[in-house]
């Protein structure tokens, strides 16, 4: 099952048929058995014609947030430590990320209110103040007030890795800024648990040409989705849940840097395909 928030509705994919929600976004995900309540649900919500699924595919689709808040996790692959280290060295901050990636606590860290969140075909910014900006595409969970995960999405955490490079104390700056996330294109609720095996891909375009294009498995992941998860909620109520972008794995070379109009397609399987155009916050 899929669910899409357009400007209109919520729309429910499952098994080649549409359907349209009209209720609280918050209220319908915030459950325990998403899947199955969706399931029992199908009755109850207006199927699509052909022509209104075709007009809902070529409109914009919004995040598929409510009012939640979006973390993230850090240096929870071996490439993720190593970029980091590499980009920290000059400052002496590698050996924060070399020990981080070994340790039993995780690198958890608060990344965007809601209001920041970008959707597909959305633009997300990069910061004027930064030499090295890179995207970082994540599997992102959605995880309920009861700290149950319930869906899962794709997250595109950016990043300014010049800035975290000179002082790791400027991770907030480096993370956290207008349009600096994204998520979608939807919420993926499986029966079950995401596979293991599944692919995340990243292809960036720059004048119709690929300048980066990657592919790993989610099983490259040092950390379970639920150890993360169970972290975050440790001393931390959400009481409309909560996104956890997972890490990445998937680091462009060092010599790259995103460019103004650069297009970021983020693909996980099952789930669809990310894109975002890549631009500068407006001069005041």
């Amino acid at each position: 099952m899929k669910l899409f928030k357009t400007e209109k509705a919520i729309i429910l994919e499952h098994q080649g048929s549409h359907y349209s929600i009209h209720s609280d976004f918050d209220t319908l995900i915030n459950r325990n058995n998403l899947h199955g309540y969706l399931k029992q649900s199908l009755s109850g919500y207006t199927r699509l014609s052909e022509a209104e699924v075709a007009e809902f595919k070529k409109g914009a689709l919004k995040a598929p947030v409510g009012s939640q808040e979006t973390w993230a996790a850090g240096v929870t692959y071996l490439r993720s430590r190593d970029a980091r280290m590499e980009e920290s060295k000059e400052s002496g901050g590698a050996t924060f990320y070399d020990k981080v990636y070994v340790a039993e606590r995780p690198e958890l860290f608060f990344k965007s209110l809601p209001h920041r969140v970008v959707g597909h075909g959305g633009d997300l910014y990069i910061r004027r103040d930064s030499t090295w900006n890179v995207p970082e595409p994540e599997l992102t969970l959605y995880i309920n007030s009861d700290g149950n995960i319930q869906a899962y999405t794709i997250g595109n955490d950016m990043s300014s890795r010049s800035i975290e490079g000179e002082n790791p104390l400027y991770l907030p700056q480096a993370k956290t800024y207008e349009r600096s996330a994204a998520i979608g294109p939807c919420l993926y609720i499986p029966e079950k648990p995401i596979d293991p095996d599944t692919n995340i891909s990243m292809r960036i375009q720059r004048t119709d040409q690929d300048v980066f294009e990657g592919t790993i498995h989610l099983n490259m992941m040092k950390r379970t989705l639920p150890e993360l998860a169970g972290f975050l909620f440790r001393e931390t109520d959400f009481p409309s849940g909560c996104f956890l972008m997972t890490g990445t794995c998937l680091v462009p070379e060092n010599d790259f840097t995103l460019q103004e109009n650069d297009i970021v397609h983020i693909s996980i399987d099952n789930i669809g395909t990310l894109s975002n155009r890549i631009t500068y916050k407006p001069a005041k």
